[in-house]
């Protein structure tokens, strides 16, 4: 179970992320998760919203570098030890992360994480076989 995540790339100056936020704004795109990461010159701004598709087409039309990534979301619960419980099973599993980041469900006491690997279908069946819960696209967007 994969979800598409937006990754915007923008310049590390004022305004530029109240610009995104503005364009998706304006296209009513809802925004379930978010992560920026940030150099001296420019931040990666890592987005799960409700319409991806329509994101990209957007953001680019907008003149924003904008790219399309699949990750992976996990459901723990929200409790002290549930990251650590996944990372667990990657470590013993040698499964390197990329880049991770975690939101609260609203409906349940839950986490849900985000991660992103380099051979994301062979992590999805270890991941699966562990008996970790993946979320598909519309239950993330609905939590």
């Amino acid at each position: 179970m994969q979800i598409k995540q937006i990754s915007v790339f923008i310049e590390n100056k004022a305004g530029r992320l109240y610009d995104v936020s503005k364009v998706l704004t304006e296209n009513k795109i809802n925004l379930r998760a978010l992560s920026l990461a940030e150099t001296s010159d420019f931040g990666i701004l890592r987005l799960i919203v409700d319409k991806p598709d329509d994101a990209l087409k957007i953001l680019k039309a907008n003149e924003f570098t904008v790219g399309i990534t699949n990750v992976v979301a996990v459901e723990v619960p929200d409790q002290a030890g549930g990251l650590c419980s996944v990372l667990a099973i990657m470590d013993e599993a040698d499964i390197n992360v990329e880049y991770m980041y975690a939101f609260v469900e609203k409906k349940s006491n839950h986490a849900i994480l985000i991660f992103r690997f380099d051979n994301l279908e062979d992590v999805v069946d270890t991941l699966h076989a562990k008996g970790l819960k993946m979320l598909s696209e519309k239950e993330v967007l609905s939590s």
